[in-house]
């Protein structure tokens, strides 16, 4: 049983609820019409009466559990971290089935993902060999980036590390629109929505090597949706290969001192000003002799006269992950 629910959960049991009652009265008119009519003795209806009460109360706790797993929200206030920039974090405790939240207006509101999204085409290419980590190495077009690091043949690693756009466009191409559509729906990524493919939409950029849906485009996440797919992917009911995840968090490896921390930063423009800048991954932590994830997301939003930047909200994620760490 995953350790997150939902609506469509408990409409699910409801369903099961409704089809047990009416199969149940389908097999009793079967055994009728198949065996002599017998007068049912008290014995049998008291049976009976209390066999149906047994089933109900057996589903009425399974819903009653899937209400009481909900996740608790939990408001902190880590204002400290953000020196006034617009912004809002969010770690989750699966174990705990617990979220600590700054800033939870800002916390449920979708964005585009820009970069993070690389966590996602990282995996499903994995999934489906389409990467093959030893064998990755794309050759560079000859066309001049901004980013003089994108200006040569690239392989995963440092495709990954970083962050080279055209890498991940010609990618993303090759796992085609139907693959990833499933692979989004299967995750419920934010609102699913990869109707932009080429990324017309973003307003900072034009250059086809450099834009995609996942770029100031169709496909929206919030930064809590980041953790819960975080969670999804790297926590105890993933449904991935383990050698798809040892990749994955082989290259999302940024810390190793204090506590293992895995990530990937994403930055979108709008005119030319930051309007998008995240961190998301998982946190490895020691806790009473067990060792667990917490999965982290701090975003911070367009803000006048502030430096918002990835490498920012990188910086404020490692700060509030040691200081949980500690505590």
């Amino acid at each position: 049983m995953r350790r997150y629910y939902c609506k469509t959960h408990r409409e699910l049991f409801c369903c099961i609820w409704m089809c047990m009652i009416i199969l149940g009265g389908c097999s009793g008119s079967l055994g009728k019409e198949e065996a002599p009519i017998q007068l049912e003795s008290e014995e049998d209806k008291k049976a009976e009466s209390e066999s149906e009460t047994l089933q109900t109360e057996s589903i009425t706790e399974v819903l009653s559990d899937e209400i009481l797993l909900e996740p608790e929200m939990i408001e902190v206030d880590w204002s400290d971290y953000f020196d006034e920039m617009n912004g809002a974090a969010v770690v989750f405790d699966a174990s705990k089935r617990q979220y600590m939240v700054y800033n939870s207006e800002l916390a449920l509101k979708r964005r585009s993902p820009c970069s993070t999204f690389k966590i996602i085409s990282s995996l499903i290419a994995l999934e489906n060999g389409i990467i093959e980590p030893k064998h990755s190495t794309h050759t560079w077009s000859g066309e001049v980036f901004w980013n003089e690091k994108w200006n040569q043949d690239i392989a995963f690693e440092e495709a990954f590390r970083e962050s080279c756009v055209w890498y991940f466009r010609e990618v993303i191409d090759e796992i085609g629109q139907e693959t990833m559509q499933e692979a989004l729906n299967k995750l419920s990524y934010g609102n699913c929505d990869i109707t932009d493919w080429q990324g017309r939409l973003n307003t900072n950029n034009n250059n086809p090597a450099l834009t995609g849906f996942w770029l100031e485009s169709s496909l929206l996440i919030s930064p809590r949706e980041q953790t819960e797919v975080m969670e999804r992917i790297f926590g105890m009911d993933s449904v991935y290969s383990e050698e798809t995840i040892k990749e994955l968090k082989r290259v999302m490896q940024v810390t190793e001192a204090e506590i293992p921390i895995y990530g990937k930063t994403g930055m979108g423009k709008t005119d030319g000003v930051v309007v998008d800048a995240w961190f998301t991954g998982f946190a490895e932590v020691s806790e009473e002799n067990t060792h667990k994830n917490l999965y982290y997301c701090v975003y911070l939003g367009r803000t006048d006269n502030k430096n918002v930047s990835s490498a920012a909200a990188k910086e404020i994620a490692i700060q509030i992950l040691s200081y949980i760490s500690r505590t």
